[in-house]
């Protein structure tokens, strides 16, 4: 008991001891002293302490021997305290100041970083997102050289295919959707089209397919007698498009199921198929 006593009293003067130094160096007009000791809370991560005293010195120091150092240990005082919005800014300011500096390629390398591991879930705004592929492009750019660079692709990958499912949840959405207050189909029709163009090699791409037909198929079974034919000659257009994509796909099943339907409602022949197969098909869809 009072070896924990005794342990409890050690600690709190240290603690005391510390934030007593701290306080003091806080108030001190030495501003070298006072990067000592920033550089010395860096080193041992005490992040908090070391970003309040560099703010304090970077104005301070501007034009000076430790102008340069000062202002990128500023912002990796934030980045590795986790505040990566602040550390982004002050990344930025570093490589915009100093476009051939030291710490240059590290700098624009972390306000991209930062910017990633800041990104929030996929159902919200992708604002971060945008600006950390903007980065990380400006990167590979200046830098296509740099051992960051398979990485950098790595991530600017993993963001392309988090927009991409940002999108395939837009179009489950407006094919749930249906009808209600308005054509949520063609909606759905038109976000998949634009997906698949600006995500081309995007794993949710066949399921951007499928939807497009399935969409297609809704509209036209719904349709008024007058678009009935326009309408199923859409779904046997999709349905190709589909089996060019995907000849071996997972919904091959259902988008030939469309295109029978389609073809049926048509009142045209399946290539391939007898009279009685045809009939067989009918009988088994009214099942």
């Amino acid at each position: 008991m009072k070896i924990r006593i005794l342990l409890v009293f050690v600690l709190t003067l240290l603690v005391a001891t510390s934030c007593g130094e701290y306080n003091k160096i806080l108030k001190s007009t030495d501003y070298e002293l006072k990067y000592t000791y920033a550089k010395k809370y860096f080193d041992e991560k005490k992040y908090g302490r070391a970003s309040t005293l560099l703010e304090e010195l970077v104005p301070i120091f501007k034009g000076t021997s430790h102008a340069e150092e000062s202002l990128f240990l500023l912002a990796q005082s934030f980045f590795y305290d986790k505040d990566y919005t602040t550390a982004t800014q002050y990344f930025k300011a570093y490589y915009t100041t100093y476009p051939k500096g030291e710490f240059t390629e590290l700098a624009r390398f972390n306000a991209a970083y930062g910017l990633y591991l800041d990104i929030p879930d996929v159902r919200l705004d992708q604002t971060n997102t945008y600006k950390s592929m903007q980065e990380f492009q400006t990167f590979l750019e200046i830098y296509p050289q740099s051992d960051k660079v398979q990485l950098v692709q790595d991530y600017l990958f993993e963001m392309q295919e988090k927009l991409a499912l940002k999108e395939l949840m837009a179009c489950r959405l407006y094919f749930n959707l249906g009808n209600y207050m308005g054509n949520n189909y063609e909606s759905c029709v038109i976000t998949a089209r634009e997906a698949l163009k600006t995500y081309p090699y995007s794993q949710y791409r066949e399921e951007f397919q499928i939807l497009i037909l399935r969409s297609r198929h809704e509209v036209a079974s719904q349709s008024i007698v007058e678009r009935t034919a326009e309408r199923y000659r859409d779904v046997i257009d999709e349905h190709y498009n589909y089996l060019n994509m995907f000849p071996e796909g997972k919904y091959k099943r259902e988008a030939d199921r469309y295109y029978r339907r389609a073809v049926r409602a048509l009142d045209l022949k399946i290539e391939g198929m007898t009279d009685e197969e045809i009939e067989n098909e009918k009988k088994l869809e009214s099942k």
